[in-house]
């Protein structure tokens, strides 16, 4: 069971529709910062926004903590930064929600740690302040005003198909290293669940990770999933989770990863066991460190996102609602607003999409 669009239906949705409404706001959010600059309703009051990220260990949460800092300081906003402890620390982001309601803050921007964070954003919302989810959509769409995100379907499904298309028909044996094992996150299931539909495993519950069959056929021949592994998105869970599965099983060769710091411990340990001989391993993010990953061979391919571009246009859109009463919108065909995705791999495959690492390291995250 499939709960998205076709692979290349839903490229198009990604090519056709997101980019173009990227360029949109952007543009919309100019002519807004002009206006208040010009003697708009933007003169008289500070805009206040806060930027809840899940951590600052991960790079990419610094990353995105950075371009909202540069969007605040070109528009005149009040930017709070915070941040959980660990990812999935939930109490910490609830303080911080809290903290936004108590300034009185115009708006939150949220990447949530878990469902737990939910009822403090509806919170928000009936006070009044505009809440947007970035990256992480909420488990209950009502929880946010909007999600601004990577399809995260899509971006599992590129490397899944890529993966496929690299192994032209041999046995896959594959390890799974994803975020949570105590808790539902929307990022990991679809990440996950993308890339098996991109290998062409039928899922049983696509709102569920684990739950397919252990064997069976892949696109181009027979698959054995050995198992799931939570890593927590860090490098020393990726590197426990990989000992625990090659433990199992010592002949995978495909390694999946929830993101590139789990990819990079996975990847250690197989090199400590001697087992990278043949190995695939296979992300999400993008970041510079992970494009330099691909390109030194350690991650075969990843899915490219655009963390900067999600914080700069969610301080742009909170600010252009206060100056000009103008809220942002869905991408077209879907339930958030798509920032892009691209895949990246010095391997091209026929028939998959992609860019290499010199494109990717021109327009990757610091």
């Amino acid at each position: 069971m499939n709960h998205a669009a076709p692979g290349a239906l839903r490229r198009r949705l990604a090519t056709a529709g997101s980019l173009t409404a990227v360029a949109a706001l952007a543009l919309s959010g100019c002519a807004a910062s002009g206006d208040a600059t010009a003697g708009g309703s933007g003169d008289s009051d500070t805009i206040g926004v806060s930027l809840i990220v899940k951590t600052t260990t991960n790079p990419f949460f610094v990353a995105m903590q950075d371009g909202a800092e540069a969007a605040a300081d070109e528009l005149g906003v009040d930017l709070t930064l915070a941040a959980g402890k660990e990812d999935g620390d939930e109490d910490t982001q609830i303080q911080a929600v809290e903290n936004a309601i108590s300034k009185g803050d115009a708006g939150i921007l949220i990447t949530p740690n878990g469902p737990g964070v939910e009822d403090a954003l509806m919170k928000a919302r009936d006070a009044g302040l505009f809440v947007i989810a970035l990256d992480t959509p909420p488990a209950d769409a009502e929880a946010v005003d909007i999600t601004f995100a990577t399809d995260n379907f899509l971006a599992g499904q590129e490397i899944g198909e890529w993966t496929a298309a690299k192994l032209a028909g041999e046995q896959a044996t594959i390890a799974m290293i994803d975020l949570f094992d105590d808790k539902v996150v929307s990022v990991d299931v679809q990440r996950d669940q993308g890339f098996l539909d991109g290998m062409g495993i039928d899922l049983a519950d696509d709102t569920k990770n684990g739950d397919e069959s252990k064997t069976g056929s892949y696109s181009g021949g027979e698959y054995e999933i050995v198992g799931n592994e939570a890593s927590q998105g860090a490098e020393d869970g990726g590197r426990t989770a990989a000992e625990t599965l090659l433990s199992q099983n010592p002949d995978i060769n495909v390694v999946y990863t929830i993101n590139e710091p789990a990819a990079y411990g996975a990847y250690e340990a197989f090199k400590a066991a001697g087992a990278t001989d043949d190995l695939i391993v296979v992300s999400v993010d993008g970041g510079c460190a992970g494009v330099q990953n691909v390109a030194d061979g350690i991650i075969d391919a990843t899915s490219q996102q655009y963390p900067v571009k999600m914080a700069e246009l969610g301080v742009q859109a909170i600010f252009d609602l206060v100056t000009t009463g103008e809220a942002p919108e869905t991408t077209d065909g879907l339930d958030f607003f798509n920032t892009g995705v691209a895949l990246v791999t010095d391997e091209p495959q026929d028939g998959v999409e992609s860019i290499d690492t010199t494109e990717a390291g021109e327009i990757c995250w610091g």
